[in-house]
């Protein structure tokens, strides 16, 4: 592990020097991806040389212990040993944990998919509070968001909403939240006052460049239709809105949010570009059956990762066991007490791993 962090702190040394080159800094694609390996590895360097320090001064106290006469400074010294002895493991966990292999999806932003599931227009109310959860919490974290589609309900529900969140991270900590969503609570369309279960499906898609995703156009077939609102009425007569169907592969994305025909294809392309990014790595684990359902970031769309009461103001993350009573607040934005024990429970996972 030592040699391993050695060459870490080699190439860092090699890229502060390479970003600091005004040649290097002139072509700036090539600045831009230097700097970001550079800020990757900073962590895993600063841990590093925190350790060889700690070690040193270890060694330095067990030599002086070996050479002291003095009671008082042997006393000293032992608790010297002990406290460095101490952060020693301290580091070298947290150095195993920075070494673990990086998933290269977690610096994108995102591409999120909500979808009404069983449950009628109160699922469709809960797509909405997922929503807005969502939106909340891209805005504690100085994250910006962007609708690209939607199919909204009369009474302010979403059969199916899709939006983009762009910030430093997005993916690393938004990548658990794939997966069905369960509410328990009286719906405001039920006069009797009866607790129902509805859920939402909710898939996050990892926004990819097009250099990422090659799609032949004769692979499209793209049709234009007028944008419709809230219960299905006209609400332009413009053919502005875009279906655009991947004939290999089935996937059809739709988007009418812009007045714009060429704004709406931009739109739906990067949603098709996020699924098939999404099918491919798919069907790269499966041929290298290499599945993720050990871990808690798997994707998997099926799985019931979740389930809202409102009448015990609680949220269980059912994949760690984990239940918070604090559902106002949750709904409100603040998810990083939870998404911290999803990653650290996915951390221990792979560790596990990497020890076997």
């Amino acid at each position: 592990m030592i040699e391993k962090l050695q060459s870490i702190e080699d190439r860092y040394l090699e890229l502060e020097r390479q970003i600091s080159d005004p040649a290097v800094i002139a072509r700036q694609e090539e600045w831009r991806k230097l700097t970001k390996e550079h800020a990757h590895l900073t962590d895993i360097v600063t841990t590093f040389r925190q350790y060889k320090q700690v070690k040193a001064d270890l060694e330095e106290a067990k030599e002086l212990l070996a050479e002291s006469t003095d009671e008082e400074m042997k006393n000293f010294l032992k608790e010297e040993i002990t406290t460095n002895t101490e952060k020693i493991e301290k580091l070298t966990e947290e150095l195993k944990i920075l070494l673990l292999p990086r998933d290269p999806n977690d610096d994108k932003d995102v591409i999120v998919e909500i979808r009404a599931g069983t449950g009628g227009e109160e699922a469709a109310l809960f797509a909405a509070d997922l929503l807005r959860m969502y939106t909340r919490y891209a805005e504690r974290k100085g994250w910006k968001t962007e609708i690209i589609s939607d199919n909204a309900t009369d009474i302010g529900g979403f059969k199916e909403v899709v939006f983009a969140i762009a910030g430093n991270g997005a993916y690393s900590r938004l990548k658990f939240e794939s997966g069905v969503h369960r509410v328990q609570r009286v719906p405001t369309t039920e006069s009797g006052g009866r607790i129902h279960t509805s859920a939402a499906t909710v898939a996050v898609l990892p926004e990819v460049e097009e250099v990422e995703v090659e799609i032949d156009p004769n692979d499209l077939r793209i049709d234009v239709f007028c944008s419709s609102g809230p219960g299905g009425q006209s609400v332009n007569t413009t053919q502005s809105a875009v279906r655009i169907t991947h004939l290999p592969t089935g996937i059809v994305v739709s988007c009418q949010d812009e007045k714009s025909q060429l704004k709406n294809k931009e739109k739906a392309m990067r949603v098709l570009r996020a699924r098939l990014y999404e099918k491919a790595q798919e069907e790269q684990q499966a041929a290298l059956a290499q599945t993720r359902k050990s871990q808690v970031g798997s994707g998997d769309r099926s799985e019931r990762i979740r389930t809202y009461n409102f009448p015990q103001g609680r949220v269980t993350d059912h994949r760690i066991g984990l239940t918070l009573y604090k559902l106002d607040q949750f709904l409100d934005g603040d998810l990083d007490e939870m998404v911290d024990a999803l990653i650290t429970n996915e951390q221990a996972e792979l560790l596990k791993k990497v020890e076997e």
